[in-house]
């Protein structure tokens, strides 16, 4: 059976494993990252803040998924909200992908989130990482803003 839980330090082997994994799956879609390694998250500071929830999936023993929840601020005074979850780190080991993990996860931390009063989740997502789109469209999120970019 498969649990959702709060991650812990003795995930974080596994949780920057998932982050290497978030970062190879995203590459092809952004020109401007640079090479070699690089790290998106800042997994202790997500572990210790009362205003984030960093959970995994686990089956057996085994992690299978994580993600987090952050709390913000509204980035524009004339939002209709004052703050809002941000969903990050979403990753799927893939042999589990297609499977109703990442939903299952989504499902929990929009509960935690919706527990501390928020009423906004949003995301970020590679306007050309279609599956993605596809999975987040299939749990209720809808599209927003496209970010238009030139080299120059």
């Amino acid at each position: 059976m498969m649990i959702v839980r709060d991650a812990r330090q003795e995930d974080l082997k596994t949780l920057k494993q998932f982050e290497q994994g978030v970062i190879a799956a995203e590459r092809p879609f952004d020109a401007t990252m640079k090479e070699g390694d690089i790290s998106y998250y800042d997994l202790q500071g997500l572990l210790r803040s009362s205003r984030a929830a960093l959970m995994v999936v686990e089956h057996e023993k085994q992690l299978l998924a994580s993600g987090y929840a952050l709390i913000k601020p509204a980035e524009k005074k004339y939002n209709l909200f004052t703050e809002y979850a941000y969903i990050g780190f979403m990753y799927v080991v893939p042999e589990e992908r297609g499977k109703g993990v990442n939903k299952l996860l989504l499902d929990a931390l929009i509960s935690w989130a919706r527990s501390k009063g928020t009423t906004e989740v949003r995301l970020e997502v590679y306007a050309e990482n279609a599956s993605a789109i596809k999975a987040y469209e299939k749990a209720g999120f809808a599209r927003l803003l496209t970010t238009m970019r030139l080299e120059s």
